[in-house]
């Protein structure tokens, strides 16, 4: 059965799988500095396709000394904004949004309470509310996000699928991959560790191309796919760090930030469940499974040396 799980596999993630794009967010930082006076930061990705999104503020609002900067991936708009009102149940949009861009809102009050919220290109308006909010669901829904628009993490994921033999393995080994890219999420958002993105996301490629290996018949880990799912996830922690890296956490809720953001990947990861049982049901009345392993193998393959290649030019030039 699980044979035919991975020739479907490769059948349901094909048509999407030939693009992985850097998953960079935009980030709004709103910090009140004095009673409805607030310095602001605007930071965009510099690659992001598509115009640059534009922050609308309410009408009582009064926007001056606007300064844009380049800092790494980002364009950093900076300005000071003085309001009538306080922002507390007030409305900020985003216009010209990509879809391929999603901008976490984060409010700091004067009176120490946090606002985070994510918005994109089909709900660009968000309201801040008038009453504190207790967690930061806003890097919870980041978290999903990522996962979910990593394609080299989706097929990373999937195809550690051809490595497993039965269930128990299976949630082994997805129990693996989430505690190692736990511990280098966390040491890399506390500063304990550092690679710049480009290295980060260029050695991910290679680890999906060790993975095509391992898919053909040079099975080394076939008996403990826990063990790469856990060497590699340490690497795809990183990649998920870089995220935050980029976008800075804006508050004093860094550890709870962290663990929400890291529930989101989870989510994501889980999201794709019903996905598997979709496969049970189609592997067994697929009888061809074994063209499909060869073909996924060349294709994850192929994959992985394109991204890596790509990359390492990015680095390079």
């Amino acid at each position: 059965m699980l044979k035919g799980i991975r020739a479907v596999s490769f059948l349901v993630f094909l048509p999407f799988l030939f693009f992985a794009h850097e998953f960079n967010p935009a980030h709004l930082v709103v910090k009140e500095v004095a009673t409805n006076t607030y310095e602001t930061k605007w930071m965009y990705p510099v690659k992001n396709i598509g115009a640059r999104g534009e922050v609308v503020f309410p009408n009582e609002c009064l926007r001056e000394n606007t300064k844009i900067e380049k800092n790494g991936r980002y364009l950093v708009e900076s300005f000071s904004l003085t309001c009538a009102v306080s922002l507390k149940g007030e409305t900020i949009k985003v216009k010209s949004l990509s879809v391929l861009t999603d901008a976490l809102i984060t409010v700091n009050h004067l009176d120490t309470s946090t606002f985070e919220g994510l918005i994109n290109s089909k709900n660009p308006f968000i309201e801040i509310p008038s009453e504190e909010q207790i967690y930061p669901t806003g890097y919870f829904k980041l978290g999903i996000d990522h996962l979910l628009g990593g394609n080299d993490h989706i097929i990373f994921i999937f195809g550690l699928l051809f490595l497993v033999s039965n269930l128990m393995v299976a949630i082994k080994t997805i129990t693996a991959f989430t505690v190692a890219h736990s511990i280098t999420l966390g040491l890399s958002v506390f500063g304990l560790i550092t690679l710049p993105q480009a290295t980060v996301e260029a050695i991910i490629a290679l680890t999906i191309i060790y993975l095509a290996y391992e898919i053909s018949d040079k099975k080394i880990y076939s008996q403990t796919p826990w063990l790469i799912a856990f060497g590699f996830g340490l690497l795809h922690g990183l990649g998920f760090a870089n995220v935050l890296s980029g976008i800075g956490i804006a508050n004093e809720q860094m550890a709870m930030s962290l663990l929400f953001f890291n529930l989101g990947i989870e989510v994501g990861q889980l999201i794709l469940i019903p996905i598997f049982a979709l496969l049970l049901w189609m592997a067994t009345i697929l009888k061809f499974q074994k063209i499909f392993t060869v073909l996924s193998y060349i294709v994850i393959g192929s994959l992985g040396s394109y991204w890596f290649i790509d990359r390492v030019a990015g680095i390079i030039l």
